[in-house]
């Protein structure tokens, strides 16, 4: 079966453009819904952490160091450390985490 690859480009293109300029064409004025305003708000938060959480298990070598480092980055950035002391200690446990399990 041979699969032509400028279809594929046509309709990811017009995917594309259709996400990026139906929300320009189609909300005119500003949303006064406060439900709205504050779900697209945190839209990017949540995109991001979707991505990331899952990653941060499975980048390890076992998913209990990337679980331990996970909860260790949560704990530090909780009490307000800034993000290369957590990015270190992240690194650190699961560095000392992996010696132990491995």
């Amino acid at each position: 079966m041979q699969h032509d690859i400028y279809i594929y480009l046509i309709l990811m293109s017009a995917v594309t453009l259709a996400i990026r300029i139906l929300p320009l064409t189609l909300i005119r004025g500003q949303i006064r819904s406060r439900f709205w305003r504050s779900f697209l708000f945190y839209v990017p938060y949540v995109t991001l952490a979707v991505m990331t959480f899952p990653a941060i298990t499975e980048a390890t070598q076992t998913p209990v160091s990337g679980t331990l480092a996970l909860v260790c980055g949560i704990a530090l950035a909780w009490y307000g450390a800034s993000l290369f002391k957590v990015a270190a200690a992240c690194c650190l446990v699961v560095f000392i985490s992996e010696l132990i399990l491995l």
